[in-house]
């Protein structure tokens, strides 16, 4: 796959246009690369580092941002990377916005504008996202901060009635706003339905859940006018519940999930992003590897990958909060970085399996 160089800033192009949209949409799927996520809102940041001992203020998030955006080479593997509001607003130590600093680097800011799920009433179980009101306004700040690309994340719960029809409507409904706003204010939207590996459901239902929220999504795209060609599609693994007894092979996995992908998502979508939802770092890694092996039938979009944690986890444990384990945590970020690019070439070399976490 070629590489695709990061189109200029709007601010340098005026008016938003379609082909800005799709030349940074290809770009941020371009060369076998992927996002990074560090979009963790304040609550959950804080409780990945109450578990390690770290203080949950907001200078050592700042450290922790800044540690992973400066990381050497990073741009060799990474195109994009996914912030929350307080991130995009923070600088290095030297005075220099994070945003920027990606810039310089080769690779898009991105930003997450949804404000999170909420109990959706009358359907109990279920959650909705919120987030719509105020969000053009919001956009348009987030470009005047530098943001190249957007990330709204819906999520689904399997049982035995669930999801409803109700919920997935009203979210594919909300991503489908979301996406048209975006565009609107020239930014690439990263469309996440998530569905959620909690339960014991299997292979096979997980797949048919998938395949019914994505009809509905691309239903909602296309009645708001959402133009695919720039837009990329932030997709779950079609994968067993994380109690169901029955764990299949990595191979059954991303056949599974190539074949829902392939009946559901248009072609003209710029490109499919996994989330790892939950997965160890290397499972996700491997099974990413499987979707994109060599002796399978060429895929009509570039997949590849949009992980946090997966990649992100070795480097905060390594880190801990303390400054002087900076360097050892970088390269933790690159080398989980290039092992996913291994991946999306089919070309990972998987040295463990890792039960899904």
């Amino acid at each position: 796959m070629t590489t695709s160089a990061l189109p200029a800033p709007l601010s340098s192009l005026g008016a938003p246009s379609m082909p800005h949209l799709v030349s940074t949409a290809n770009a941020l799927v371009a060369g076998d690369k992927g996002l990074l996520a560090i979009d963790e809102s304040i609550p959950t940041c804080n409780r990945r580092f109450a578990r390690l001992g770290i203080a949950q203020t907001e200078q050592n998030r700042r450290a922790y941002r800044e540690l992973i955006v400066t990381t050497p080479r990073l741009a060799d593997s990474i195109s994009g990377v996914i912030l929350c509001d307080e991130t995009i607003r923070q600088h290095t130590t030297d005075g220099d916005p994070f945003a920027t600093v990606l810039m310089n680097a080769g690779i898009a800011p991105g930003i997450k504008v949804d404000r999170g799920t909420q109990p959706m009433a009358g359907h109990s179980g279920e959650r909705v996202t919120e987030g719509l009101d105020g969000l053009r306004e919001r956009l348009t700040q987030y470009v005047a901060l530098g943001a190249r690309f957007a990330k709204w994340r819906a999520v689904f719960t399997i049982g035995e009635t669930l999801p409803s029809r109700g919920c997935v409507q009203a979210n594919a409904h909300a991503l489908a706003r979301y996406a048209a706003l975006c565009q609107e204010a020239g930014l690439v939207p990263v469309v996440e339905p998530e569905i959620l590996m909690t339960g014991e459901h299997t292979v096979t239902r997980c797949g048919a859940v998938t395949e019914d929220v994505l009809r509905e999504v691309f239903s909602q795209l296309h009645t708001q006018g959402v133009a695919l060609e720039g837009t990329l599609l932030k997709a779950n693994m079609v994968l067993p519940g994380s109690a169901c007894p029955i764990q299949p092979t990595v191979e059954t996995v991303a056949e599974a999930t190539i074949s829902c992908l392939r009946r559901v998502v248009p072609a003209a979508v710029a490109g499919i992003v996994f989330l790892s939802g939950g997965q160890s770092g290397d499972l996700a890694t491997t099974r990413l590897n499987a979707i994109n092996a060599a002796d399978r039938q060429p895929l009509p979009w570039p997949v590849g990958f949009s992980f946090g944690r997966a990649i992100q986890q070795p480097a905060l444990t390594i880190w801990g909060g303390q400054d002087t384990n900076a360097d050892g945590a970088q390269s933790a970020i690159r080398h989980r970085a290039q092992n996913n690019q291994d991946a999306r070439r089919g070309e990972y070399a998987r040295t463990t399996v890792l039960a899904p976490t």
